[in-house]
């Protein structure tokens, strides 16, 4: 039997939870890079206004609704708390985000039976930036598959804040305090496809407003990985942190061979700190009563 056949016949023990509004562009290409590895595929949606809803049925995901009420839980752990899914194991994805088959291949030799000793994996994500596939650079990693009864995502102080609203914000999920002792792995092999570039900036513009109020509330939460949090906490303290992303970005992690994507995507994260960095000033002050 070769490797499709025997895919098919047996597909990852994790249901997929897609969170969306208004993604009736990329919601379609999401679904269908997925349904060859999974049987469970649940569209979170908020009350889209457009066609996300129908195109997510057209292609036999599930669509179940979500209204948020401004307090914790937010969207993904509400889902872990309240949807019927088919496993126990979840694999959060985004609409912008492409499944690939390498990643595949690889999640489906993971161990996820209840007998795992794992809570949680980093998955990979690989970034194309307007059209171009960028092979050098930065690249995420982030929790995106866990056991919904063995990790949660942590209440933070953000509520007050703008610009993230129902979703958490860029942090990692935890271990519960009950499952201590599971481990944390990382899926090496294979990435999601992070289809950035378009609307791009007005996202970070959002983003950056809320991680200067984070920072601002000292809310983050740690990261399950030490020495990430150790270098989180570099990264904050550093002055001039623009320029430190871009030089990481274009020479450390060699974005310079990815052309002028390479130098596109390296400015763009300078901009980003440049934009918390403005946005924290625009703060000073704001939180010194009552905070």
């Amino acid at each position: 039997m070769n490797s499709s056949a025997k895919r098919n016949a047996q597909k990852i023990p994790a249901s997929v939870i897609i969170v969306t509004k208004n993604e009736e562009r990329r919601i379609g290409k999401c679904i269908v890079a997925l349904q060859p590895y999974f049987d469970d595929i649940v569209v979170l949606d908020s009350r889209s206004w457009d066609e996300t809803q129908h195109i997510a049925s057209s292609y036999c995901a599930r669509v179940e609704d979500f209204i948020w009420n401004e307090k914790y839980p937010k969207k993904r752990q509400w889902s872990l708390e309240t949807l019927g899914l088919a496993h126990d194991w979840v694999f959060f994805v985004d609409a912008d985000e492409i499944m690939t088959s390498g990643l595949g291949e690889a999640m489906a030799q993971l161990d996820l039976s209840e007998e795992s000793s794992y809570a949680g994996f980093f998955i990979r994500g690989q970034y194309m930036w307007e059209g171009k596939l960028l092979k050098h650079g930065m690249s995420n990693n982030k929790i995106a598959l866990l056991h919904r009864f063995r990790m949660e995502f942590p209440k933070v102080n953000d509520l007050s804040l703008p610009g993230m609203g129902e979703l958490e914000g860029h942090y990692q999920p935890v271990l519960k305090e009950t499952s201590q002792n599971f481990k944390i792995g990382e899926v090496s092999q294979g990435a999601l496809i992070h289809e950035a570039g378009q609307g791009w900036m007005g996202r970070h513009k959002r983003y950056a407003v809320w991680e200067a109020g984070m920072n601002a509330l000292e809310a983050w939460p740690r990261d399950p990985s030490a020495g990430r949090e150790r270098l989180k906490k570099i990264f904050r303290a550093l002055p001039f942190r623009g320029w430190v992303a871009f030089f990481h970005s274009y020479v450390f992690k060699f974005g310079f061979l990815d052309g002028i994507a390479g130098v596109d995507f390296a400015m763009s994260r300078r901009a980003y700190y440049r934009m918390i960095s403005d946005a924290s000033k625009d703060l000073e002050g704001v939180y010194a009563e009552g905070l």
